[in-house]
């Protein structure tokens, strides 16, 4: 994965046990698949162990409702030392429609971590091919 190629990390259908009180998917879950998908990529670059340093900023555009398909995309912002920063979108497909269309964007900083949990160099485990 380069900078700025957005991906699908993942693709879930939205279900019952996913709601808050008033029948809306609830924000947390959101936030959680979120959350997942941006420790994927990060993991995946920083070739270990991630941790969520810091989420700078979540807008939700648009409510998902029970029976949407959620997709997760990422992409790449920033690399920094020892952190990763990613632009996390989920974009929702109605189950009576056939269009995608966005939902929720996120900015996400994840920071690479050793074996004894501390920060480490994100390239540090990177060999040349």
């Amino acid at each position: 994965m380069s900078e700025k190629e957005k991906v699908l990390v993942s693709r879930t259908i939205a279900v019952p046990a996913d709601t808050n009180p008033w029948g809306d998917i609830f924000g947390g879950w959101v936030l959680s698949l979120m959350d997942i998908a941006a420790g994927s990529i990060a993991a995946r670059l920083a070739r270990g162990t991630v941790a969520t340093k810091a989420i700078k900023e979540v807008t939700f555009d648009t409510p998902i409702f029970v029976g949407d398909e959620v997709s997760v995309y990422a992409e790449i912002d920033k690399i920094g030392n020892s952190s990763i920063t990613l632009n996390v979108y989920v974009t929702i497909r109605r189950k009576s429609q056939s269009e995608e269309f966005h939902a929720v964007k996120g900015i996400f900083v994840m920071v690479a971590l050793d074996e004894n949990r501390r920060p480490r160099p994100v390239r540090q485990k990177w060999t040349e091919a």
